[in-house]
C-alpha cells in the first residue's frame, strides 16, 4: 500500500468524494484506511454507570484506500504515487512533479 498514517488525501468516491482529510489509520491486510471526519458513522454506547444515559457517538469508519488520492505537497494535487530508489533506500514519488513525498 502506497499510503501512510499522516498522509493528506483527497476522496476520490463515496460519499465524501472531493473532500481533504489526514489518514489516522491504516489497516494494510484490509487495504483500508481511516481518514479524519470521513466515512463518519454512528456508534450506540450504552450507559456504563447508573443514572447515566446511552449515547450516539459519531465514529469514522475505514473505508478502501483505492478511493483515496495521495496529495502531494509541492504540486497541492491529487496524485498517484510510483517509488525511486537512491542509495539502496526506496522514496514515493509524486507521478506528475516528480518530487519526494
Amino acid at each position: 500500500m502506497k499510503l501512510r498514517k499522516d498522509d493528506n488525501v483527497q476522496i476520490i468516491s463515496g460519499k465524501d468524494r472531493g473532500r481533504k482529510g489526514k489518514i489516522i489509520d491504516v489497516f494494510r491486510k484490509e487495504g483500508r484506511i481511516v481518514v479524519e471526519g470521513m466515512n463518519i458513522h454512528k456508534k450506540h454506547t450504552r450507559p456504563r454507570r447508573q443514572g447515566q444515559k446511552g449515547q450516539k457517538i459519531e465514529v469514522p469508519a475505514p473505508f478502501s484506500a483505492s478511493n483515496a488520492k495521495l496529495l502531494c505537497p509541492k504540486c497541492a494535487k491529487a496524485v498517484r504515487v510510483g517509488y525511486r530508489l537512491a542509495a539502496e533506500k526506496k522514496y514515493r514519488v509524486c507521478k506528475k512533479c516528480g518530487e519526494e513525498v
